[in-house]
């Protein structure tokens, strides 16, 4: 097996973009050695615990209405190219995720990992749900199989907090500035919303056992 980490964020819309990219390389080639693992990166770190009116957050960041909407033209295009749906009107709240990455952790103890990032990206992206709310988080951890009661319970305590917070620093560390950031055989950096032809090629090196120094 080849570990692949994955720096992310769930209300960033390129590492939304950025699974579906790699999602597709990875169906096309199902005997994929990678070990896939989700890493916490928070793109606002001092968000509020309650988080934030949407349009404030957004036009606060880019300058006012006419930078947000600039900004955001990219993104729509390519989720487009990617195959999804991002409803950004749907969305009302910038949340802080450090809840979301709590559950992340949590999901990926109990082998649920993949589902939830998933589940948390369509809940905010497509669905505009607050997903730092504690009921959203339990509701979206039922359906992924894990235990909303225990969900709910561990969010209202301090429970692994100070690990998502260490953990997102030692990537900041480690020289991450931006996500979604790709760790590949914990050696090779591949930062960005990458294209699903460059995770086809970076798979059939692996088959071919060729070096990813090349």
């Amino acid at each position: 097996m080849v570990k692949l980490d994955i720096m992310s964020d769930p209300i960033c819309p390129w590492c939304y973009i950025g699974k579906a990219n790699l999602d597709r390389a990875l169906e096309q080639r199902p005997d994929h050695p990678f070990l896939i693992t989700w890493h916490p990166f928070q793109l606002n770190p001092d968000m509020p615990a309650g988080g934030m009116d949407r349009r404030a957050y957004l036009e606060t960041k880019f300058g006012g209405k006419e930078g947000a909407v600039k900004a955001y033209a990219p993104v729509v295009e390519n989720a487009e190219a990617a195959g999804l749906k991002i409803n950004l009107e749907a969305i009302e709240k910038t949340p802080n995720t450090l809840d979301a990455h709590r559950l992340i952790h949590w999901a990926g103890i109990e082998g649920h990992q993949i589902a939830v990032v998933d589940a948390l990206f369509k809940a905010y992206f497509v669905e505009g749900r607050d997903i730092g709310d504690p009921d959203v988080l339990a509701d979206i951890a039922d359906t992924c199989g894990m235990d909303a009661s225990v969900v709910l319970r561990l969010l209202a305590t301090e429970e692994d907090r100070r690990e998502i917070v260490e953990r997102d620093a030692a990537a900041r560390g480690m020289g991450v500035t931006s996500v979604p950031t790709f760790i590949v055989a914990s050696k090779h950096a591949v930062p960005g919303a990458q294209p699903t032809e460059l995770w086809l090629q970076v798979l059939d090196d692996l088959a071919q056992g060729a070096s990813l120094d090349a």
